[in-house]
């Protein structure tokens, strides 16, 4: 269980479900339409280093990702694709994130995303938590929630 000051701005998980109803399986279908987004978002890079890029690809693939994912969060708390699936992530006073947040947000989720065992426990975590957060959330005191009405 939590201690209940740290997230007591926060809709209770217990008192409050519809919260937080169906969102591991959400975040992850997001992350499929973010993927696929960025990939798109590649094709014009790639194009206008007259494919020289290609010998980057993976470089490209994370830096474009980094600035998706640091600009759609800071913009609305939410990339696009977790806009499509309707959830949204909320600090832990219920705030949006800002700037810095989105930041370090996806900082976390990068450095999760490299190294493989951390990627399967925050994976876990998010099966395996009351609020459904990741490491990077627990770490920073987010939550991913379905947007509110």
């Amino acid at each position: 269980m939590y201690a209940s000051q740290s997230y007591s701005l926060l809709p209770d998980p217990v008192a409050q479900p519809e919260f937080y109803d169906s969102v591991v399986l959400k975040r992850g279908l997001a992350w499929v339409i973010d993927t696929v987004l960025i990939v798109v978002l590649l094709v014009p890079v790639i194009v206008m280093t007259a494919f020289i890029g290609l010998f980057f690809l993976s470089f490209l693939f994370f830096v474009t990702g980094f600035i998706y994912r640091v600009a759609t969060i800071s913009g609305g708390s939410a990339t696009w694709g977790m806009r499509a699936m309707a959830i949204e992530l909320r600090d832990a006073h219920g705030n949006r994130l800002d700037t810095g947040q989105a930041f370090l947000h996806t900082l976390g989720y990068t450095v999760s995303m490299s190294v493989f065992p951390l990627q399967l426990i925050s994976i876990a975590m998010m099966f395996l938590t009351e609020r459904g957060q990741g490491l990077t959330d627990m770490i920073l005191g987010t939550v991913m929630i379905n947007r509110r009405a």
